[in-house]
């Protein structure tokens, strides 16, 4: 209460403040004039009297500051800061330098907070959603799962409220003008109801419209695509729209806010699951084997704990695998939050944006330290000025508060450039579509949460680095400095700073280290063999489902594109190829060796990548035959089945390439096989990926509706694409097609690398940014305590090697040893980087040219000023002031 009764009174007195101004100067020269007075008494002139009288009195402004920092805040949040401006605009150089030092450190700090708060720490946008979790099954915490096992888990659970389940898919769409494709969530009925959600418009979903398969043709309209596609019109509920050729009824638009449960991921529409076989030309609601249910989630029941959901979740579970040991293996549960996929994105996410976090505290922490060498030199540069208003009367304390003053001005203002700044780049992050052809993009909006945690850093901040001098200006002896000047030596301990220095130098030699790695790892990824060649290579994705298109007839209708497109002049093979490789929906099979009879997982072979391809699709596609032969139109599906074989699935089941030819291996069905060509080893689901068996399969023998084209021509893209547009709607105007360049297409796969480039190379700029900083701040400051002896130096014929010498040094030094740390924390750390970094090595030579390059250039642009401020050194001058 004592505390609280101060404080208001304080405030109070700063309203009236003038008249305790007032009040306190006519007390003072009341004191002063009775001491005059009893002095004339005792016999001294007058002025002579005024003058003891004011010795014996003391220093009126001391007293001033005191008794204003007793009874006001005005004095001490006004006038200090009108004098912190003042004095700050006095030093632009090292007023701009101090702020965006402080705004590149918070900034960075914002924006890795934003994208946490909205992916991490933020729940998804449904009521309840603390309590929703995805179930994740088997060792791997996989997400997919059996519809049949999804119903078991729905219907027999005792512990959630309510169990969904939905997949994705693209389809074609068409109302009337013309057809595209999108992509659609097929949700169970009680997909809405589970999250508790209400309709903007219209209804939604309910478990009442689901009667078997294909029973549900409805829509409901994401507020987005309603209002992109159907300009907000309300008359949408009720019309009829084709869907893969298909009459399905729009009922509802979801709620604005509601997009899905991927924070990520953004469909055009929801429709029922049990209408899959419309979509997908397909039906596996019955298939237990067959895990294409992407996710299940659900609400925990009041007063459920997550350990008693797993149990319950296990002992259903446990029960499955014995009812179907074939089809159920690995049923052991567990639950994640399901905004990011449960733990198979969210757990590296986490882990990702936390590294990330840690690395934006280090980078602050260095600007803190810049900040300090700075404003420690700077002190060092005042010393005659802080000794002079010692000497004058004022307090040591009032000198602290004035530097903190400054110190708070400069993180405000940092931190609201930065705050600024990182709001900038989070909005364009947010409009910023990484992938053209997918609904993927992040909604990061900063909130309290984000600005309040600016604010405190930023305040965090000017303390830490205000009070580096504090040491300093206490220890400052007034009259020894207006005796002999502003002098120091250089100590030769380790101090503080100098670890810091250190520390922050070799966090700036990391990232130089990794950037360069990046870079080399780009570049050798862009010119690497990936077992095709992209180079005048266009693909065409092309799903024959959505033109309506029934399994029977496909066969005949992608011949006759094949024929048509190899037909347009310049066109030099066309071939077609489901999934296209280094496709995100690659799909991979277990392989037997022909003598297995028992053919469960457990006893496999390989896990295989599979391809299903069409006649010239290796020449089309750039892809070397090793041995045998392609497929043909004769490997229909009245044929013996046949495959060819990349070099990897040769040699892990046949022992070598040579064997492979002519062998015979079996699928999980029992199917057997006969290899009749050996492919060159490719790269199938990632640029990083170890080799990886892989089979190609004849179309004919393994139906797809969905393929993609591959076309090799000389022509331009421009003049490439739409011929074969026109071409392939000649043949049906209803087909949506997406033609893209390989090259082009192969930003997906580079994305990893070129993000981690990009990232990379900008943390290594403010590193670098940083460390030119701080060693500045180090070098200015060990010259402006050296001033002295350098003269001196130089006025006894020092040469200005030794000058420099002396004078920066030590700044060399630690720049050597930091460097070196990080260099050698590069190459230790280089598997971590190799995830999403092509071949990254650090040993590589250029890799180490580059960094040792690149910090000799640092240094010498950090200790540029201060070598020319050294070398400038007048001794005359500077003795004549001494």
């Amino acid at each position: 209460m004592r505390l609280l009764r101060r404080f208001f009174t304080r405030l109070a007195n700063s309203v009236t403040g003038r008249v305790h101004d007032e009040r306190l100067r006519e007390e003072i020269e009341e004191h002063i004039a009775l001491q005059t007075a009893e002095n004339v008494r005792a016999g001294l002139p007058p002025v002579e009297a005024r003058r003891q009288a004011f010795l014996k009195f003391g220093a009126v402004e001391s007293i001033k500051d005191d008794y204003h920092a007793e009874r006001g805040m005005q004095f001490i949040f006004w006038q200090d800061l009108r004098f912190s401006v003042r004095v700050l605009r006095k030093s632009p150089g090292f007023t701009t330098v101090a702020i965006l030092t402080l705004a590149l450190g918070i900034g960075s700090n914002a924006i890795v907070f934003s994208v946490l708060n909205a992916l991490i720490l933020h729940p998804l946008n449904v009521p309840q959603a603390e309590r929703l979790y995805q179930v994740m099954r088997g060792k791997e915490k996989a997400g997919n799962h059996s519809f049949p096992d999804y119903l078991d888990l729905r219907d027999r659970n005792r512990t959630f409220d309510e169990l969904v389940a939905y997949d994705g898919a693209v389809a074609g769409i068409d109302t009337g003008g013309d057809p595209s494709s999108a992509w659609v969530a097929l949700v169970t009925g009680n997909y809405f109801d589970g999250l508790r959600l209400q309709p903007y418009l219209g209804r939604l979903f309910h478990p009442s419209d689901e009667h078997g398969a294909n029973s549900a043709p409805y829509i409901v309209l994401t507020h987005g695509y309603w209002h992109s596609h159907f300009h907000d019109d309300p008359g949408v509920v009720g019309r009829v729209v084709q869907v893969n050729k298909n009459p399905f009824t729009i009922v509802g638009v979801a709620p604005p806010e509601f997009h899905g449960t991927l924070v990520f991921f953004f469909p055009d529409f929801f429709v029922p699951i049990v209408n899959q076989e419309q979509l997908e030309g397909k039906n596996n609601l019955n298939e237990r084997g067959k895990r294409w249910v992407f996710s299940v989630m659900g609400h925990l029941k009041a007063g459920v704990t997550r350990e008693r959901a797993i149990a319950d979740l296990n002992s259903i579970g446990a029960d499955l695998e014995k009812s179907y040991p074939k089809e159920d293996t690995d049923m052991a549960f567990s639950l994640a939050p399901p905004s990011l996929y449960g733990d198979r994105l969210g757990a590296p996410m986490k882990g990702f944006l936390t590294g990330l976090m840690v690395l934006a505290g280090l980078i602050l922490l260095a600007a803190c330290t810049n900040l300090g060498s700075l404003f420690a030199a700077r002190a060092a540069d005042r010393s005659r000025e802080v000794s002079l208003r010692l000497a004058l009367g004022s307090s040591r304390r009032r000198i602290l508060r004035q530097l903190f003053t400054e110190a708070t001005l400069i993180s405000l203002i940092g931190g609201s450039l930065g705050i600024l700044g990182s709001v900038l780049l989070v909005r364009a992050l947010s409009l910023w579509q990484p992938f053209t052809r997918y609904p993927i993009h992040l909604q990061v909006k900063p909130d309290a949460n984000v600005y309040g945690l600016a604010l405190l850093l930023a305040l965090v901040s000017g303390f830490v680095f205000g009070a580096v001098p504090v040491r300093q200006i206490l220890r400052t002896n007034p009259y020894e400095v207006i005796k002999a000047g502003p002098s120091g030596k250089a100590g030769r301990r380790l101090t503080l700073r100098d670890l810091l220095l250190v520390t922050q130098i070799a966090i700036c030699a990391l990232l130089v280290t990794f950037s360069l790695v990046a870079v080399r790892g780009l570049v050798r990824s862009l010119h690497s063999n990936f077992g095709f060649e992209p180079q005048n290579a266009t693909l065409a994705d092309i799903d024959l489902s959505m033109a309506g298109y029934r399994v029977d007839q496909m066969p005949a209708m992608q011949k006759r594109m094949l024929d048509a497109v190899e037909a347009i002049p310049g066109v030099e093979s066309v071939g077609l190829v489901n999934p296209a490789p280094l496709y995100a929906g690659s799909v991979s099979d277990l392989v037997f060796t022909d003598k297995t009879a028992d053919l469960r997982p457990a006893n496999a072979a390989a896990q295989v990548v599979v391809y299903k391809i069409s006649p010239e699709y290796f020449h089309a596609a750039g892809t070397a035959l090793l041995s045998g032969r392609s497929v043909t139109w004769h490997d229909d599906k009245d044929a013996p089945r046949v495959a060819v074989v990349n070099a990897e699935f040769a040699r892990k089941i046949f022992g070598s390439v040579t064997a492979a030819m002519g062998e015979y291996y079996k699928l999980e069905d029992g199917t057997r096989i006969e290899v009749v060509g050996i492919a060159e080893q490719g790269r199938y689901t990632s640029l990083t990926e170890d080799p990886k068996p892989a089979m190609f399969l004849p179309i004919l023998q393994s139906p797809s509706s969905e393929t993609w084209m591959v076309v090799r021509s000389n022509l331009d893209s421009q003049q490439l694409v739409p011929a074969i547009r026109n071409t392939l709607r000649d043949l049906d105007a209803g087909l949506p097609v997406y033609i893209q360049t390989w090259t082009k297409e192969m930003d997906h796969p580079l994305f990893a690398s070129r993000m981690a480039t990009l990232s990379l190379g900008v943390l290594g700029m403010m590193g670098a940014m940083l460390t030119v900083t701080g060693i500045f701040g180090m070098a200015a400051y060990s010259v402006s305590k050296r001033l002295r002896e350098l003269g001196i130096r130089m006025a006894l014929g020092a040469q200005r090697k030794e000058v420099l010498q002396a004078a920066l040094g030590r700044a060399f030094k630690l720049l050597a040893f930091g460097s070196a740390a990080g260099l050698l924390l590069g190459i230790l750390a280089s598997r971590v980087l190799a995830f999403v970094v092509y071949q990254a090595t650090p040993r590589d030579p250029l890799v180490l040219a580059g960094v040792v390059l690149a910090m000799s250039l640092l240094g010498l642009l950090a200790t540029w000023i201060p070598a020319q401020r050294a070398l400038s050194i007048d001794p005359l001058r500077l003795l004549r002031e001494e």
